[in-house]
């Protein structure tokens, strides 16, 4: 089967996934009977009384009557979603309804997905704030940055319930333990490896710090956003992406940064690296091409190209 049949079987694999039997991917289910009418005395009034009468007395004992504890708000705003940019709320649901399902499954945690249709941020914060009451946490997603580490920030300063990034926080953690294994693997060191950055959003830019924190050396990352290479000649970026101007005056384009580098980080657009990027970098390369849907370069070409490197996506189907 060709390459563009595969492409062109699983967009129809992935429809129809969504869409069959009944449309999306989560549901709500009891966790106590409901088969007799006692229990729905008990689940509803007049036992219901009951609960709500001690959360009043003691507001702490909401975590023993509800299932607060247990319940994440996946909120987005729709500005980020993956690699595919501003969408809009209503179009990343399923995204945000995807990763409800990764909490389940993997953690049996409970999640709502709520998709806010607001790039205002001091609105998103007060939505997000009126919602504490519901949940144990919030895990935010798929919001655009700058505005996201405002958001975040706020949030963190302004509630009583923990909140994350995943973008940021999730990447980070995720790719700098891959960082750290694959340098040991590849016979280098944190601290004398040249790592290359594509992409200066959120994900990248906690990502760049994390790095930093294990071992990194700031004049060894050089970082690119869709307007190119991030110098101190540029004024049209904000205090956080400024952390990561680089002084270096031999590269002008993402092709000179490749040369000789270690580590290629993409958390960019799709298909952006070539092969012959990817042979001009130094011996036992680390490739992480993290765009979704479409890595930077594809796993199956970067493998073709050398056989030294170790490679990674963000796609559940390939590595």
């Amino acid at each position: 089967m060709s390459k563009n049949n595969k492409a062109s079987n699983r967009k129809q694999d992935a429809l129809d996934y969504h869409s069959s039997g009944r449309p999306g991917k989560i549901e709500v289910v009891p966790t106590k009977p409901t088969q007799s009418q006692r229990d729905l005395s008990l689940a509803y009034s007049p036992g219901v009384a009951e609960p709500c009468l001690r959360i009043a007395e003691n507001p702490e004992s909401i975590y023993k009557y509800t299932a607060k504890g247990n319940l994440v708000a996946v909120i987005s705003n729709g500005t980020a979603v993956l690699g595919l940019g501003d969408i809009g709320a209503a179009a990343g649901k399923p995204v945000m309804e995807g990763k409800g399902l990764l909490f389940k499954i993997f953690a049996d945690i409970d999640v709502f997905d709520l998709e806010l249709d607001t790039k205002n941020v001091d609105q998103f914060v007060q939505i997000v704030k009126a919602l504490e009451p519901t949940f144990g946490g919030i895990n935010l997603e798929d919001i655009a940055a700058p505005q996201c580490f405002e958001i975040e920030r706020r949030l963190k300063e302004e509630m009583k319930i923990p909140v994350m990034h995943d973008d940021q926080h999730g990447t980070a953690i995720i790719s700098g333990a891959a960082l750290m294994n694959a340098v040991e693997i590849q016979h280098k060191t944190l601290d004398t490896i040249k790592v290359v950055v594509n992409g200066a959003g959120a994900a990248a830019v906690s990502c760049s710090k994390l790095y930093l924190a294990i071992g990194v050396k700031k004049e060894n990352l050089i970082m690119f956003d869709k307007d190119g290479l991030l110098h101190h000649g540029r004024t049209d970026l904000d205090d956080i992406r400024r952390e990561f101007f680089t002084d270096r005056t031999d590269v002008k384009v993402l092709a000179d940064a490749m040369k000789g580098a270690d580590v290629f980080v993409g958390l960019s657009a799709g298909n952006v690296v070539t092969p012959e990027m990817l042979l001009a970098m130094a011996p036992n390369p680390i490739v992480f091409a993290m765009a979704n849907p479409e890595p930077e370069i594809s796993y199956d070409l970067a493998t073709q190209t050398r056989d030294d490197l170790i490679m990674a996506t963000g796609r559940s189907d390939y590595p």
